[in-house]
């Protein structure tokens, strides 16, 4: 049985984050679907792991880690000899540069893009319009389909709030009616005002992009895979998507990180698992059977 587990849903933008990368190392690993949102009486166990809940809990044999870049960086560095070799970098610079980007996904797009997810989520198909950049609500469809509870709205890193929702839940989503104009006024100001903060960012990255394929150089690494999750429900979403589109250098790293087998892969375990009947189904907690795997449970995957 393969000694690294995961427990947690692929559609939390933490999991999402781990998944893919043990994908592009090639690591036999167990995925543990998870439901957080269900009450603690129907999942002990996962509990003893994680007594507050969080969306993730990664275990390499006796190591217990929670932080998803905290994860990136482990597996980049202990399976380093197999495969995507250029995730982690090799020299002290390259390393030093992937650092650099991978902190800015955490401290600068992951909080702004996380909360724009989230307003979505709750406003109206008709807010706001995609085309209008003059801080007016307006709009085109949500094709998100999320329950707004369910998005991740945390922010900086995984470490100073492991109590973060789910990114990208496939839950229903909550019914407009139950959305006072309150609310939805609110979430009008939170999506422009995080909307703002985000389109200076994705400048600074245009601008980066013009002189480099990745953020960190000339390969895809850790620093690309961290900003998946997040800017996968931005740009699936009407709503949201010109801000990448709009900029060309952005719009073909987008094309090509987003484009990964891993990344597809990942995609296709956001969808919910078939309906089980096992008791561990009962108790919001599922293994995985992923393709590859000697026993069932565990995924080694060939990309």
């Amino acid at each position: 049985m393969a000694s690294v587990k995961v427990f947690g849903s692929p559609t939390s933008a933490e999991v999402a984050r781990v998944l893919m990368c043990l994908f592009e190392k090639e690591v036999e690993f167990q995925l543990i679907r998870v439901d957080a949102y269900r009450g603690t009486k129907r999942m002990p166990q996962y509990l003893k792991l994680q007594p507050h809940g969080e969306a993730l809990t990664f275990e390499d044999e006796s190591l217990t880690l929670s932080d998803s870049r905290g994860i990136l960086r482990h597996i980049s560095h202990k399976y380093a000899k197999q495969g995507n070799p250029d995730l982690i970098g090799t020299g002290a610079l390259e390393r030093a540069s992937i650092e650099q980007w991978l902190q800015t996904e955490a401290q600068s797009f992951d909080s702004p893009s996380a909360e724009m997810v989230y307003s979505l989520a709750i406003l109206p198909p008709t807010l706001p319009r995609q085309q209008n950049d003059n801080n007016n609500g307006n709009g085109n469809g949500n094709g998100s389909g999320f329950n707004a509870r369910d998005v991740a709205v945390g922010s900086n890193a995984d470490a100073s709030s492991g109590k973060r929702g789910v990114a990208g839940s496939q839950q229903p989503a909550a019914k407009q009616s139950q959305v006072s104009p309150q609310k939805e006024e609110e979430m009008l100001k939170l999506f422009e005002q995080r909307k703002k903060d985000l389109e200076k960012l994705l400048n600074i990255y245009e601008q980066r992009l013009e002189e480099a394929k990745y953020l960190a150089g000339d390969n895809f690494t850790i620093a690309d895979l961290s900003h998946l999750p997040n800017a996968d429900r931005l740009v699936s979403d009407p709503r949201s998507r010109r801000m990448f589109e709009s900029r060309k250098n952005v719009s073909r790293w987008w094309h090509d990180v987003s484009s990964r087998d891993t990344w597809q892969y990942v995609k296709s375990l956001q969808r919910p698992p078939s309906t089980s009947t096992d008791a561990s189904a009962k108790n919001g907690q599922q293994q995985q059977h992923l393709p590859g795997s000697t026993d069932g449970h565990g995924v080694k995957s060939h990309f």
